[in-house]
């Protein structure tokens, strides 16, 4: 199944999720005060998402002049992608690796670390930055955000099945009893499954997002080998990292935490490696 298709049916799955807890416990009007609530609160994120994560990993924007060599990759590969040319930062970090932001093409941003620039050849170097000019192309940051904000949703109404299981507590009848349990049961389990969906989503977008890059430089290899150095290097040296930007970034910084693949942002690096190795030079 294309990644595409998968992230369709992915946001598909989180929509009937709210749609079918929502009408459990709120009904329509619980639904639709929840999903107010969650586009309020992911609104800023998505709108803002630049400023905030830069100034989270105080970035410092460069020029043409300041880091020549940066700058050029950046703008040839821009151009072979058709994207406008994005705004480019350095992350004072020794961590190698690198993210994009910004809500679309105009109001791009792509981020490296001072670490990854020490580390990966040119090739390489061009195959990371082409992945997260994939990300911006593909708009990864509107496609989180929906899911963020569905899934956003669907926390809330499980939040007033909680409450609602509360006020039922001191029912004693054996309907109520059942409908108690249903409740707990629901606050519990449609939390989780729109972390899995959410998860998941995530993971077919970087997916997505290393075959767009191997498609604009035309070379898989570049990427897949600037995979392989990141993989040990963050393992070596890992990244004082905000669990809430963790998608981001092209290798999951937190890694090193033993994250569950159902709960992590990433796919496994070995099967992204893998993929990037099967592919042949365009």
């Amino acid at each position: 199944m294309g990644n595409s298709i998968k992230t369709a049916l992915l946001l598909g799955a989180l929509t009937g999720l709210l749609m079918l807890i929502g009408g459990l416990i709120g009904g329509r009007g619980g639904v639709f005060i929840a999903f107010l609530f969650a586009i309020i609160l992911n609104f800023g994120s998505y709108w803002f998402s630049d400023k905030i994560v830069l100034r989270m990993y105080k970035a410092q924007e460069v020029s043409e002049s300041s880091a020549p060599d940066l700058y050029n990759i950046v703008r040839n590969l821009a151009l072979k992608a058709g994207l406008p040319m994005p705004r480019i930062f350095i992350i004072p970090q020794e961590t190698p690796n690198a993210f994009a932001t910004g809500r679309n093409e105009e109001h791009a941003v792509v981020a490296v670390t001072e670490g990854i620039m020490r580390i990966l050849n040119k090739e390489e170097l061009e195959g990371v930055i082409s992945h997260e000019l994939s990300h911006i192309k593909n708009r990864d940051m509107l496609i989180g955000s929906i899911a963020a904000t569905l899934a956003g949703a669907i926390v809330m109404i499980a939040h007033m099945a909680q409450w609602a299981a509360i006020f039922g507590g001191g029912r004693s009848d054996d309907e109520d009893s059942g409908g108690i349990i249903g409740l707990i049961a629901m606050a519990i389990l449609a939390p989780l499954a729109a972390t899995i969906i959410q998860m998941a989503i995530s993971r077919s977008r970087e997916y997505l997002a290393d075959a767009g890059g191997a498609k604009i430089t035309k070379n898989p290899y570049g990427l897949a080998s600037a995979l392989e150095k990141l993989t040990k290097a963050s393992q070596i040296v890992p990244m004082n990292a905000n669990p809430s930007t963790a998608h981001l970034f092209i290798v999951n910084p937190l890694t090193g935490r033993s994250l569950m693949n159902l709960f992590s942002t990433h796919p496994p690096l070995e099967e992204r490696i893998a993929r990037l190795r099967s592919m042949k030079p365009y």
